[in-house]
Order: C-alpha cells, then sequence, then structure tokens
C-alpha cells in the first residue's frame, strides 16, 4: 500500500502522474491482479513486476503525461519469447493488461477580493467545488473563523487579510481566475490594474454598473493601460439568470459564468448580452459595495 502514500504526497505538491495497474493476469505473471504503482516524468513508485512489463508501463505511462492524455488506457502485454522485448526478455508465459490513469492534481484557482455580501455568498457556491478558493479583504472580521465556518471543505481555502490587496494578486499563480468586488471602489481599482499589469491570469471580473466601469476605464487608460487590456476585463459579472438584486443570486450567476473554466475545459460563459445590460448594471449597482 505504499503508493497510496506516495500518491498522497504527489498530489498533495501537485505533481501530474499516471496510476498504473495491472488490470488482469491470464497465465504466469510477474504480480497478481490489482498491483499498481505510479509514475511521474522522473520517477516510479511500487512495482507491478519489473522487467519489460514495468519498464513498456514506464514508458507508455510518460508518453501519456507528455502528451497530455486524461482518458484511461488499456494496454495488452504478452510475457513470452516471441513479445517484444526493448527492454529484456520476460517468458513467464502469461499475458496481461495494464490500465493507465492520468492524474493532473493541479486544481484551478479563484480569488475573491472582497468577502461583503456577494463575494461571502459566491464563496459558499465555490466552496462546493474542487478548487483552490483565496479570500481576500482588507477587513479582518470579514475573515474570521467563525464567519469562514460555513464553507464547504471540497475546496481548498486560503485566506488573506492584508492592507493593500494588490500586492495578493503578485501571489496568484499563472491561470488564476479572480472577480473584484470590495467594498472600496478605491481597493476594486488597485486591484484590477495589478492585476492587468500580469498577462498570465485568467477570468477578471468586476462586479459593479457600467457608470463605474466607464470612470475606472478612463482612469485605468491614464495609467498607460491600453484597450487590449481593458478587454480583458468582465464587467458586469454574471449570467442573466436573473433580475434578482440578491447576493445569493448575483453569486449565482457569476457561478455559473465561471464553471466552464473550473470543471472541465472550456471558456467563461459570455456576460449579459447588450439589451439585457441595463438591468444587469442596475442590480450590480446595489451590490457593488458588500
Amino acid at each position: 500500500m505504499r503508493w497510496f502514500e506516495h500518491l498522497s504526497r504527489l498530489t498533495e505538491q501537485k505533481v501530474p502522474l499516471v496510476l498504473v495497474t495491472l488490470l488482469s493476469v491470464r497465465g504466469h505473471a510477474p504480480r497478481e491482479a490489482g498491483a499498481k504503482m505510479l509514475v511521474t516524468e522522473d520517477a516510479a513508485y511500487g512495482t507491478i513486476g519489473g522487467g519489460n512489463l514495468e519498464a513498456t508501463a514506464i514508458g507508455l505511462a510518460r508518453k501519456m503525461l507528455e502528451e497530455g492524455g486524461r482518458a484511461p488506457q488499456v494496454h495488452t502485454l504478452r510475457l513470452t519469447e516471441n513479445a517484444p522485448a526493448e527492454h529484456g526478455v520476460q517468458c513467464c508465459g502469461g499475458e496481461v493488461q495494464v490500465l493507465l490513469e492520468a492524474i493532473h492534481p493541479n486544481r484551478p484557482t479563484v480569488a475573491l477580493f472582497g468577502v461583503g455580501h456577494v463575494g461571502w455568498a459566491l464563496a459558499k457556491v465555490l466552496s462546493i467545488l474542487p478548487i483552490e478558493l483565496w479570500l481576500v479583504d482588507s477587513r479582518a472580521d470579514m475573515l474570521h473563523e467563525e464567519r469562514l465556518k460555513p464553507l464547504q471543505d471540497a475546496a481548498r481555502l486560503r485566506v488573506f487579510q492584508a492592507p493593500i490587496l494588490d500586492s495578493v494578486v503578485q501571489d496568484l499563480p499563472a491561470g488564476a481566475h479572480l472577480v473584484v468586488m470590495t467594498h472600496d471602489h478605491a481597493e476594486d481599482l488597485f486591484v484590477l490594474e495589478a492585476a492587468l499589469r500580469r498577462g498570465d491570469l485568467g477570468f477578471i471580473g468586476l462586479i459593479g454598473s457600467a457608470v463605474k466601469w466607464r470612470n475606472f476605464q478612463h482612469k485605468l487608460l491614464q495609467q498607460g493601460l491600453s484597450q487590449a487590456d481593458l478587454a480583458r476585463v468582465t464587467c458586469p459579472i454574471g449570467l442573466p439568470l436573473t433580475r434578482s438584486k440578491a447576493p445569493e443570486a448575483i453569486a449565482i450567476a457569476v457561478a455559473a459564468q465561471l464553471l466552464p473554466l473550473l470543471v472541465g475545459r472550456g471558456e467563461a460563459q459570455s456576460p449579459t448580452p447588450k439589451a439585457e445590460s441595463a438591468s444587469e448594471d442596475e442590480r450590480q449597482r446595489s451590490t457593488a459595495d458588500g
């Protein structure tokens, strides 16, 4: 069972790997069905029997990692003198099926800058997903341990209380998604500018009205950012699922917009159509300072 200990450690370290299992054994083979090993880019843990069988399985697993394969693979290998033997002859006389399952433990990261009414509701929705969830706020009471207790443990939670929130942006991993919704529009602007000066982040969402976004665009252009930079921002945020202004309703609409980025491959859903933007802007205007 040592492979299980190694699996726990490697996934915690976010190391991509392939779980190799002897799926079935016919005749004689070095190991029994169910034997397992783990293969990473530069190491192997456990054994399925050594020799050509194991070396071939390791090669197949590393090819799977190199190609980024995610679908399970089954390979049939014969253990006879006449079978292909790139790594030495094994003449046990049996035949085995080997199952390869890729494990990519990197979780998508979502950072919520501002954990007021809408941010808190969105945190509760997102916490049921297997993601890394960053909660960032300049107000210590918003991140109090008692307040965070209702969050689900499917998400790995990281909490940052900092007087200057834009500094946390620099610590985000590449590809992280962020939603800006603090209680202070000056904080929103600082965070947004820091995010746009990085070219390796994912979804960048800003809560607020069309008026707020026009003001922000003017100020960001004055700071030397380009129209192409501003085009990376989604504002207002959330799919047009409802006209409700309730924080919980907005949270569900934003979570639905993010979902394609967090579960399987895809792109965030487009923001509200132009015809509906006015009602969406009005909805978010009343909740932007949550």
